[in-house]
């Protein structure tokens, strides 16, 4: 998730998704295994594969360098799946809080969203920030119309850390798009924040999907 405009890198670049490889490894692991339905299991691989996913490729993409043609590639993968863990997550929150009948136009919304959107970077991987990342932003607040169903569904703890978490994947995209705070460009810049509030997010969506899978 770094930028072209980037031209130095801060020396902890990329530690923070290093790190949550195996925690979400471990985790998701964890989450499928505890699932009660096949329903569940299958919702909750969905949204372990797309945390491997976004915490491994960042990882990869943030600490090496590979030259242009590596970057371009990893930078395109990077990108795609910020909208892959947004569909992934919204799947065991729509299999686990939703009533039948209402489960398959969210997933239809943000499965299709993610789609266009990962077309969108992966074509596109020159857009400005300004364009790209209120998509982001519009398809992580899709379920906000089914807010009163999780609190239903899963308690006032569920719905707390759904909402918590949107609004720190929220905080760390005007991060990103902004480039502040920048609080040690040499060690910890920006976009190390953008990763602090992404792995606070997904702690707090992981938890909701927890207590609502157990």
């Amino acid at each position: 998730m770094a930028d072209l405009a980037e031209p130095i890198k801060p020396r902890l670049r990329g530690w923070l998704h290093a790190g949550m490889v195996p925690a979400a490894l471990i985790a998701g692991v964890v989450l499928i295994c505890l699932a009660r339905t096949p329903q569940a299991v299958l919702a909750c691989a969905v949204y372990s594969v797309t945390a491997w996913l976004l915490f491994a490729t960042s990882a990869v993409y943030h600490r090496g360098t590979w030259g242009p043609l590596g970057e371009a590639i990893l930078r395109r993968l990077d990108h795609a799946n910020i909208f892959l863990i947004i569909a992934g997550t919204c799947t065991p929150l729509a299999v686990l809080l939703l009533p039948a009948d209402q489960r398959p136009l969210l997933l239809w919304i943000v499965w299709v969203g993610a789609l266009v959107g990962i077309a969108f970077r992966v074509l596109w991987v020159g857009a400005p920030r300004w364009l790209y990342t209120p998509c982001y932003l519009a398809l992580g607040w899709a379920p906000v119309r089914y807010l009163p169903d999780f609190l239903h569904a899963g308690g006032a703890a569920v719905l707390i850390l759904i909402v918590a978490g949107g609004l720190l994947y929220s905080a760390g995209a005007v991060v990103y798009a902004l480039q502040r705070p920048d609080p040690s460009p040499r060690w910890f810049g920006f976009h190390e924040v953008f990763h602090a509030l992404t792995v606070a997010a997904f702690t707090a969506h992981y938890t909701a999907i927890s207590l609502a899978t157990y």
